[in-house]
């Protein structure tokens, strides 16, 4: 559970005492919660409750909607499954559901995101017979099925592979008592609005079920989707402390496009650097990129949409394991992921969001640890910086990269992985060229 102990707060002396009876504090214990939630809980170590959880959990604990907005990594997945799982233990079901029919519903826009809720309810609901089945595009479509031909309790989806699976029959939404819209924001920014209100559709009214919406920001659109979708809310609204957090120090290098690879090579190359996360912003370049320090004798990985989610899987396994160096990423990763040991992110393009900014730098200097966050800047995106120091508050220092960065790399060591495609053939081979009559 490495990525609830981000936000779930240990206290100093909990690993042999279990906190019910330590004489310290335990917000959880406070809320009452069934026993066996209190029991996983316990067995996870953990005692303090978020701000998120603090103000939100005393009414969803309540069956209230809601509607926070709060960052990613503040604790809203443990807020929210705590309220389902909750649900779940103390209002016992009498007969059984008939199979792909949860009683619960979380929509949430990446795979990655997804299948870390997945872990999540997984060990929250360690004590209790709940069901937990993650659905998703990319992967083995006959697999999820299976899973679905059983009685499930909680499904977690992403938007496009769930909706498949009702216009199929395998999923039924209509006996879905709790439903959860994780990063609002980002479903309206990636297109998937129309589906997630198809889905929506599929479930029962809002006046028969409580409905918990999360985002990290708050359009016009999203308060319009948020009216619409939800009966009476409580409205949340947590401030980070800061935008960007202190454990990282952020570096802007002023660079020529071509001296881009040069200042990644040499930085991966220096003994203090550990895992590196790099943020790329179209999928062509990033599998450009990747190959290149491969070519180098890098050890790395690719991380896009584009990839297939078992190979993504076993990327990500890889690079938490340290077997991969580099993880050449495009936002995908911005959010959702959690790798311990990542001490430097690099911004090989500036994200043309600026919340991007903000989420791909929170990738490095977690649980404690210091990061750096390096954004290399060159002539075809240094005017992106105003927007990003505009959402920062502050003034972003600019600077020429340090000479030994600028060392030209040596020779490629390997051949390239990605095996060319033979050129077209042309001329009268067909004997269609214009003017030309077929032989």
């Amino acid at each position: 559970m490495k990525f609830l102990s981000k936000f779930l707060k240990k206290t100093p002396d909990n690993t042999d005492i279990p906190p019910a009876t330590s004489g310290i504090q335990n917000d959880f214990r406070d809320l009452e919660l069934p026993e066996e939630l209190c029991q996983a809980i316990d067995d996870l170590g953990f005692t303090k409750c978020t701000p998120i959880q603090k103000s939100v959990l005393p009414y969803s604990l309540d069956g209230r909607d809601i509607i926070a907005q709060a960052q990613t990594g503040t604790g809203k997945t443990a807020a929210f499954l705590i309220s389902v799982i909750t649900y779940h233990i103390e209002n016992p079901e009498y007969e059984e559901r008939p199979p792909g029919t949860p009683f619960a519903l979380v929509i949430a826009p990446t795979r990655e995101l997804v299948m870390q809720i997945a872990h999540d309810a997984d060990g929250l609901s360690a004590k209790t017979d709940i069901t937990v089945v993650s659905v998703v595009g990319g992967m083995d479509y006959e697999k999820q099925k299976k899973q679905l031909a059983r009685p499930v309790d909680i499904i977690i989806a992403t938007p496009g592979r769930l909706l498949d699976f009702c216009r199929n029959q395998v999923i039924d939404l209509s006996r879905v008592e709790t439903l959860i819209i994780d990063e609002a924001d980002r479903m309206l920014s990636m297109g998937f609005i129309p589906d997630v209100k198809a889905i929506i559709q599929r479930t029962p009214h809002k006046k028969q079920r409580q409905t918990q919406l999360f985002s990290a920001t708050f359009s016009e659109d999203i308060k319009r989707l948020a009216a619409s979708w939800t009966l009476d809310p409580v409205k949340v609204e947590i401030e980070p402390e800061q935008v960007a957090v202190d454990s990282v120090t952020q570096l802007i290098y002023l660079t020529s496009t071509e001296q881009k690879f040069d200042v990644l090579y040499n930085l991966v190359q220096r003994e203090d650097v550990g895992l590196v996360i790099v943020f790329v912003n179209r999928r062509d370049e990033t599998r450009m990129l990747e190959d290149k320090l491969y070519r180098h004798g890098i050890s790395c990985g690719l991380l896009t949409g584009e990839v297939a989610q078992n190979k993504r899987v076993r990327t990500l396994e890889q690079f938490k394991e340290g077997e991969i160096k580099v993880l050449v990423a495009t936002d995908v990763a911005g959010r959702g992921i959690h790798v311990d040991g990542v001490t430097h992110v690099v911004n090989y393009n500036l994200p043309e969001d600026p919340e991007d900014y903000v989420h791909r730098i929170g990738r490095t200097g977690r649980a404690g640890a210091i990061g750096t966050s390096i954004s290399l800047a060159c002539e075809d995106d240094a005017f992106m910086l105003p927007n990003i120091e505009a959402l920062l508050g502050n003034n972003m220092i600019c600077q020429q990269p340090p000479e030994d960065l600028l060392v030209p790399p040596p020779t490629p060591v390997r051949k390239s992985r990605n095996v060319a495609k033979p050129p077209p053939q042309r001329g009268n081979q067909r004997g269609n060229q214009r003017g030309r009559p077929r032989r």
